[in-house]
């Protein structure tokens, strides 16, 4: 089996400012519109500057340079700018930029993470180098999460059930902080321990750790969509470790593609969904325990 995943998405490359250049992975992105006349959006997050009509859907279209900090988009600005229609946590979404540039191949593998320090209103999940000209990769799931906040979601579970899950090794792996945040708090409310880390090089890192320990992971829920090791690779490197290989392998993604899905499967996955949903996140999970149950009585 050989993985491929790296080399299905390449990078949008846009501009939000006339310096710097910014990007989205193209998986996320169902087209690019030109600007056109938008009906205004009553008490809407004030960067929601509007709804457009596209293939007779009605979206909300996000100024972007204003919902990151930027000076926000002009009228006459407008005659140049592109909506980039995306789908992303089930909700369709149009981004309007200032200036499109081109789409180009990218090697997620050299994507580097942020800075740490950059703060939490850096709206950045990673960074690269394109034709020697830095790029910044945006984090939609966090641009998202401040313009249409999330509501929080719990899981229904019983004691039982809950109290499978307590005794197992359990993993999460997202770049996002947001993503984070959402899959802590689904096994926070059911008191469920757990590890967390933020990308896959370093998850594979603590497999192995706790495999030579003993104590090997039992449940892994990784995003797909990461720099550096994306989750389709980890699950690659997993699945061909014998020391890792009994892991019950859960992929999320934000994006709602039935090829993600599919290719989730095709690289070892036991499980994917499109996420987030904190009941089928855990109901997932359940699955993994039944079936670390099953092979311990085998």
């Amino acid at each position: 089996m050989t993985s491929k995943a790296n080399q299905s998405q390449g990078l949008l490359l846009f501009r939000l400012t006339r310096h710097q250049i910014f990007a989205l992975g193209t998986l996320k992105i169902q087209e690019l519109v030109p600007y056109c006349r938008l009906n205004q959006l009553p008490q809407a997050h004030p960067s929601v500057i509007g709804t457009a009509t596209i293939r007779g859907k009605t979206i909300p279209v996000v100024d972007m340079p204003m919902a990151v900090g930027y000076r926000g988009i002009t009228e006459e600005e407008k005659q140049d700018a592109f909506i980039i229609v995306t789908d992303c946590h089930r909700q369709i979404t149009g981004f309007l930029v200032r200036k499109i540039e081109r789409i180009v191949e990218c090697n997620w593998r050299e994507i580097e993470q942020p800075d740490d320090n950059l703060g939490k209103n850096a709206f950045l999940t990673g960074i690269t180098r394109v034709d020697n000209e830095l790029v910044q990769l945006l984090d939609v799931e966090l641009l998202m999460s401040r313009i249409f906040p999330f509501t929080k979601q719990y899981a229904a579970v019983t004691d039982v059930q809950r109290e499978m899950l307590k005794p197992l090794n359990i993993l999460l792996v997202d770049d996002s902080k947001v993503a984070r945040k959402q899959l802590s708090d689904a096994l926070d409310d059911l008191n469920i321990p757990y590890q967390v880390t933020d990308n896959g090089a370093r998850a594979l890192e603590l497999m192995q750790q706790d495999a030579r320990a003993g104590r090997p992971v039992d449940i892994l829920v990784s995003d797909i969509e990461m720099p550096g090791l994306d989750g389709y690779e980890l699950a690659f490197e997993v699945k061909n470790d014998p020391a890792l290989s009994q892991a019950y392998l859960i992929l999320h993604t934000s994006l709602s593609s039935e090829i993600s899905v599919s290719q989730a499967h095709q690289v070892g996955a036991d499980e994917a969904l499109t996420k987030f949903d904190a009941d089928e996140l855990i109901h997932a999970m359940l699955t993994g325990a039944h079936r670390h149950s099953e092979s311990e009585t085998a």
